[in-house]
Formats: structure tokens, C-alpha cells, sequence
């Protein structure tokens, strides 16, 4: 499976803002984009005019980093949007917080999203039971999603739980942090994408 394997807060940097890719150190103060609130490299300070196309590009790159995806994948994701009834900008980011790395992270058992990757491909996660390694995975209503008995004892899940025990869950997700077990109420709405973004230039990106 291919993934991007450099420095995710050069992402940050070039994003122009936070995307949360290293969990805790982007709440403390070693946090690069705090120090270094700039794009990277040699130009990285200079100004720049950015085009309607630029902005298209920018918010299409930021989404794809927060969900850390590769591009094939993330374009396959928008063009299954486009063939679901609705708001193709809603139906796209409903896939992507359907993923169950995403969940798994929005549950509170991992700190960012390449954790909860890293758990799910490992064989810490199941979904009604069943052990689930596969990162894509579209969970769905009345799904269970729970970290495997034997992981809960291990120095780093309970970390974690310990680190996020007073997190409160989506509205569309309910979590006992106790037990590690969390279930789908309902699919998650625009309004649950608590991140800035405007989809509708991701439309029109892929619309060109």
C-alpha cells in the first residue's frame, strides 16, 4: 500500500495552517507550524498571488493530507461521490469519515489518523467482532468498532485511552473509552466535519 513517508508537518506548512497529523506534538509547543508558520522551503516566505486554480489545488491537497491519502484512492472516493443521489461536495466527505481509520480516530483510540491506520493494518481493531484490517473499510449504522482484548492491555492503547478519556465523540458516534468499544448511531452529516473546508473547490477541481 502506498503512503507518503515524509515529514507531515512540512504538510502543515504548506497547507498554510494545522491539520492535526501528529496528534499531541501539534498541541505543545514543538509544534513546526507554530515556530514556523510558513510554507517550506527557500521561498516558502515570500508572496504569493494564488490563482483560482491554486485555491482549487490548496483545499483539494489539505483534505486529501488530513485523511492522509494518496491520489488515485482519493479521486476513486470523489468519483463514487458523483454517483450517489445528493450533494457530491456532502457524499464525498461522508466517504472519507466513513473510513474506519477514521472512526477508529474519532473514537479516541488513537491520537491522529496514521495511529489509528497503523492499529487498524495490525490487527488491533474489529468491527461486530470480526477482525478488520483494512483501513477503508465503510463502516456503517449499528456497526460496533472495539480494540481487540488482548491490544487493550498494551502500554500504548492504554496511553491512549487514558490520553482521550474525556473526549466526547461525534454526534453520530457513541464510545464506552472503559470498555474500548464504540458503535455507529447514524452516518455523519456536513455538519460533523469539524475542520474548515470548502468542498465545493474540490468540485469544481475535479470538474475542470
Amino acid at each position: 500500500m502506498a503512503r507518503y513517508t515524509g515529514s507531515v508537518c512540512k504538510l502543515c506548512r504548506r497547507e498554510g495552517e494545522k491539520l492535526y497529523l501528529k496528534g499531541s506534538r501539534c498541541y505543545s509547543e514543538k509544534c513546526s507550524f507554530d515556530r514556523r508558520p510558513y510554507a517550506p522551503g527557500e521561498h516558502g516566505q515570500g508572496r504569493h498571488k494564488v490563482s483560482e486554480y491554486g485555491l482549487q489545488l490548496r483545499e483539494k491537497q489539505k483534505v486529501r493530507r488530513i485523511y492522509g491519502l494518496m491520489e488515485k484512492q482519493y479521486r476513486n472516493y470523489f468519483e463514487e461521490a458523483e454517483n450517489i443521489p445528493g450533494v457530491t461536495g456532502e457524499n464525498f466527505l461522508q466517504l472519507l469519515e466513513r473510513r474506519l481509520d477514521n472512526v477508529v480516530y474519532r473514537l479516541g483510540y488513537a491520537t491522529s489518523r496514521s495511529e489509528a491506520r497503523q492499529f487498524v493494518l495490525h490487527g488491533h481493531i474489529y468491527v461486530n467482532g470480526r477482525r478488520v484490517n483494512i483501513a477503508s473499510y465503510q463502516v456503517d449504522v449499528d456497526d460496533v468498532i472495539s480494540v481487540k482484548e488482548a491490544s487493550k492491555k498494551s502500554k500504548r492503547f492504554k496511553e491512549v485511552l487514558e490520553y482521550n478519556a474525556d473526549l466526547a465523540p461525534k454526534e453520530w458516534l457513541s464510545v464506552d473509552m472503559e470498555k474500548a468499544e464504540g458503535k455507529v448511531l447514524a452516518l455523519p452529516t456536513r455538519e460533523d466535519i469539524d475542520y474548515p473546508v470548502e468542498e465545493h473547490l474540490i468540485v469544481e477541481y475535479y470538474s475542470r
